[in-house]
């Protein structure tokens, strides 16, 4: 089923919203949340949340790529969890996101900057100028969390390969960012 078809099940409150989303982007989601969260238990929690949050906040929203919709909410809700259940010990998920640190400079958060729209745009922007494997490549180790062990077989690379690709576009990130005064 198309996404706006899906999207108008939800703004009708037709529970087959949830069925069809599932059919379409369950996969999806719930391998990014075991990616992020590491138990299939916890998963299946943050992705039943992820229907759950997409059914309360569809009458305000309507997304013209529910697959990204959903991956955001997923994405969210599993970092939350994964918060919770590594309060004491900070690991996984974390190194993903310290990898990152040295290319925001500015004492803003990185969810301030984005808020205020200004690291939004020149995320989309930089995004944008990458050829199609770079951005898998990006988008999977800092949206979806991949190991370099992951990406290294989805994209068929070394994973040697793969930490050099990552290791520049975090240089070019900071470069853009710093050039944005971001």
């Amino acid at each position: 089923m198309e996404d706006k078809k899906i999207v108008e099940l939800y703004w009708a409150r037709n529970e087959d919203a949830i069925t069809q989303t599932s059919v379409k982007y369950g996969g999806m989601m719930h391998a990014t949340s075991k990616s992020i969260v590491g138990s299939h238990e916890d998963a299946e929690e943050c992705v039943n949340d992820a229907y759950l949050a997409a059914w309360n906040s569809m009458p305000e929203n309507r997304p013209t790529y529910l697959g990204g919709y959903m991956a955001r909410i997923i994405r969210n809700i599993s970092l939350n969890r994964y918060d919770r259940n590594h309060a004491a010990k900070r690991q996984g998920v974390q190194v993903v996101f310290e990898e990152l640190e040295g290319c925001l400079t500015d004492y803003n958060t990185p969810e301030e900057e984005y808020e205020q729209g200004c690291l939004k745009e020149v995320l989309d922007n930089f995004l944008e100028s990458l050829d199609e494997q770079k951005r898998v490549i990006f988008l999977r180790r800092y949206f979806y969390t991949d190991s370099i062990a992951e990406i290294a077989q989805r994209m068929q690379m070394s994973e040697g390969k793969i930490k050099s690709i990552l290791f520049r576009l975090r240089g070019q990130l900071a470069a853009t960012l710093k050039e944005a005064g971001v």
